[in-house]
């Protein structure tokens, strides 16, 4: 049996919850990584939060359902919903073409930018996948 490949940025961190995160322009952009949107397959519905709604950290920021799953997404960080990308209610397969980029679902006001250093590394969420495969 071959082992999938996924893309991991090395320009995020990650949750063990499968989010990733990106320091852009002062605010942190979220969305999930490859390999949960390939877990989930065929993305077609993206619930979004409102602007302007404080996140601690884990807490339910929203759902992605796909044609065999619902999951959950967690606020990778605490901080404050600055945009959503409101193309994915009319679009939500972007997640699936384009999870690093046309895909992303949040933008966060952190209330501690430091706070992404404490996340998992591209090598870190590479390691908890592969271990999270073989069991």
């Amino acid at each position: 049996m071959s082992e999938k490949s996924y893309e991991i940025p090395e320009d995020c961190q990650y949750t063990d919850s499968d989010e990733w995160v990106r320091i852009d322009d002062g605010v942190v952009l979220v969305g999930i990584t490859d390999f949960a949107q390939s877990e989930l397959s065929d993305i077609v519905f993206v619930e979004l939060p409102d602007p302007g709604t404080q996140l601690d950290k884990g807490q339910n920021m929203g759902v992605v359902e796909s044609v065999k799953a619902v999951g959950d997404l967690f606020a990778p960080i605490a901080g404050e919903i600055v945009r959503v990308n409101a193309r994915l209610e009319e679009q939500p397969e972007l997640v699936n073409e384009d999870p690093y980029g046309e895909g992303w679902i949040v933008a966060l006001a952190a209330e501690d930018l430091d706070a992404v250093d404490e996340l998992l590394s591209a090598a870190e969420y590479k390691a908890s996948i592969e271990t999270r495969a073989s069991s």
